[in-house]
C-alpha cells in the first residue's frame, strides 16, 4: 500500500514539475524591444538616418515580441511599404501620439513604420521591422546568431539553437529549477 502511495506522489509530483516547465517556457517565448535605446523614437542625427532600420536589423523579431517607441511631440505609425518609400502619413493602418507606444508584433513579415511628424520620416524616422516565422529562426543555417545591440534588447531571439538567459523578465534562476526538477523527476 505505501508503494502505491509513493508511486502516486512521483507521478504527481512530476507532473506538477512538467506544468510548471510548460508554464515558464510560454511565458519566455516573447520580448519587448526599446527603439532607439534610452534616446528613444527621436529624429535622428543627419549624419546616421539608417539608424532605425540598422538597430532592427540586428535583431531577430518574432511573432509575440512588442516595440516599444518612446516620444516627446511626436508620433508613430504603421504604413504601407509604399507608403513607407514616400513617407506618406495620410494612410497609416495604426497611429500612436501618446509619447509611450507598445506595438505588438502579431504575424510573421514586415513592419513599416515612420514618424507621423511633417518632415520626420524623410530625415530618417522611419524603421522596418522584420519578423521571422518559427521555422525561420530555427532554420539559422550555421547555428550562429546575428549580433545584437539596441540596449535592452541584447541577447535576446539570436537562435533556435542557443540558449539565451535571462529571458525577457523571467529569472534564470527559475528556468534552472524547473529544469533541474524535470530532470530530477524523470529519474523516478
Amino acid at each position: 500500500m505505501a508503494t502505491i502511495a509513493m508511486n502516486t506522489t512521483k507521478k504527481s509530483l512530476l507532473l506538477c514539475l512538467l506544468c510548471t516547465f510548460l508554464t515558464i517556457t510560454t511565458t519566455v517565448t516573447s520580448f519587448e524591444y526599446q527603439v532607439g535605446g534610452s534616446k528613444g523614437w527621436v529624429v535622428p542625427p543627419s549624419n546616421d538616418t539608417r539608424i532605425y532600420n540598422d538597430w532592427a536589423s540586428e535583431n531577430r523579431f518574432l511573432i509575440g515580441d512588442t516595440v516599444r517607441f518612446r516620444y516627446k511631440k511626436d508620433s508613430v505609425m504603421e504604413v504601407s511599404m509604399e507608403d513607407y518609400k514616400n513617407c506618406n502619413s495620410s494612410h497609416p493602418s495604426y497611429f500612436s501620439n501618446t509619447g509611450d507606444t507598445v506595438y505588438e508584433l502579431d504575424h510573421s513579415g514586415p513592419y513599416y513604420f515612420i514618424s507621423g511628424v511633417s518632415g520626420h520620416c524623410g530625415k530618417g524616422q522611419r524603421m522596418i521591422i522584420k519578423v521571422l516565422t518559427t521555422d525561420q529562426d530555427a532554420g539559422n543555417v550555421n547555428g550562429t546568431a546575428p549580433p545584437s545591440s539596441g540596449g535592452e534588447a541584447d541577447g535576446h531571439h539570436k537562435s533556435a539553437s542557443a540558449v539565451t538567459l535571462p529571458l525577457g523578465g523571467v529569472s534564470s534562476s527559475i528556468v534552472a529549477v524547473g529544469l533541474a526538477g524535470l530532470a530530477a523527476a524523470s529519474m523516478f
